[in-house]
């Protein structure tokens, strides 16, 4: 009976783990939450799940296994260190250009992987660094994208207007958010598109704030820990280097993306806020190089379209506590990045 243990530090890992979370429990085995930080909102918890409050409850219980959407997780929780990921590579670098998605920390097992795009990647790394595995797996979270809501909270039967989708990264150097705000408040103005506003949860306070008291018929700004819903309701989106947009394109439907990192024939790149209008106008007539273009790119990034993502990561899993860890060396130890996450959690010794 696999034991696993979900490291959360931010709210949208609910919508990646949770059908993990179904895999897991169908297969009887247990999971439980761990909240870090004070970016996640333990008030997300279902009233069937269960959260451990502390290092030392987690080392009693003994998971077999640590989920993580994030970057980072420390060696004092024991268990096998699997990476799950919170997005798509999505472009976006840091330190000498690099590219954070494919950054090491020395803290994973097992990369789970989405598709081609990043596993082949992943596949060098490994063979550089030589004490991770990665398998290919797909990613838990688009397991709920190609399943139908039974009721969608955001569909609107009876509004018969295109529905827009706005959705914008945190990063000032990549968000769209504040470049386009007046010229959404003039689209919205003109009654033409119905409007679904949703930001990244880092996005700064004073750009919430903007958004949300502009809401009215025309425009809903929405905070959730489930996208998913969104994203199947929207006929267009709106967004700029933000990976959700790469979610969006697995359904095959179009994006108008503001100065993208990665621009290409999948997306409908412009630069002036004076284009947008016009851009979601051509999004929404027919293109059939442009959606040859989508298809082709959606199978590099996530080619599987059954669902079954969260079996395939809980199979690969399966198969190391059962055979052993397949690898040449043992983690770095990275003393200074330990001591930061312990700190964090304020555990200290063993």
């Amino acid at each position: 009976m696999l034991r696993a243990l979900f490291y959360v530090e931010q709210n949208y890992c609910f919508a990646i783990l949770r059908p993990l979370q179904a895999e897991i429990l169908g297969r009887g085995g247990e999971v439980r939450w761990f909240f870090v930080g004070d970016e996640v909102d333990s008030g997300y918890l279902s009233a069937s799940e269960i959260a451990l409050s502390s290092v030392t409850k987690i080392r009693q219980w003994q998971p077999h296994v640590v989920f993580v959407p994030g970057d980072t997780v420390p060696r004092a929780i024991p268990g096998l260190k699997v990476e799950v990921f919170h997005g798509f590579a999505a472009g976006k670098s840091y330190g000498r250009g690099r590219d954070a998605h494919f950054a090491i920390r020395d803290c994973f097992d097992l990369y789970c992987t989405h598709g081609p795009s990043n596993t082949e990647q992943f596949q060098q790394l490994a063979e550089e660094h030589g004490h991770f595995q990665v398998v290919e797996t797909g990613w838990p979270m688009v397991d709920a994208l190609f399943t139908p809501q039974v009721r969608n909270p955001y569909v609107d039967s009876v509004d018969t207007r295109p529905t827009v989708l706005f959705c914008s990264t945190f990063s000032r150097r990549y968000s769209c958010a504040e470049t386009l705000y007046d010229t959404v408040c003039e689209l919205k103005a003109r009654d033409r598109f119905r409007w679904l506003v949703q930001f990244h949860p880092k996005m700064s306070v004073e750009t919430i704030n903007k958004y949300r008291e502009i809401s009215d018929e025309n425009l809903q700004f929405i905070e959730t820990d489930n996208v998913i819903p969104l994203l199947q309701a929207a006929d267009i989106m709106l967004c700029d280097t933000s990976s959700i947009l790469m979610m969006f394109l697995l359904l095959h439907r179009p994006v108008v993306a503001f100065r993208n990192q990665n621009p290409g024939p999948h997306l409908i790149n412009i630069s002036d806020p004076a284009e947008l209008e016009q851009a979601l106008e051509n999004g929404l007539s027919e293109d059939s190089q442009r959606d040859a273009a989508i298809e082709q790119y959606a199978r590099q990034i996530h080619p599987y379209r059954d669902g079954l993502s969260s079996g395939r990561i809980v199979d690969a899993v399966q198969q190391i506590i059962e055979e052993g860890l397949q690898v040449r060396r043992s983690k770095p130890l990275n003393l200074v990045r330990e001591l930061k996450m312990r700190r964090k959690l304020k555990f200290w010794w063993p």
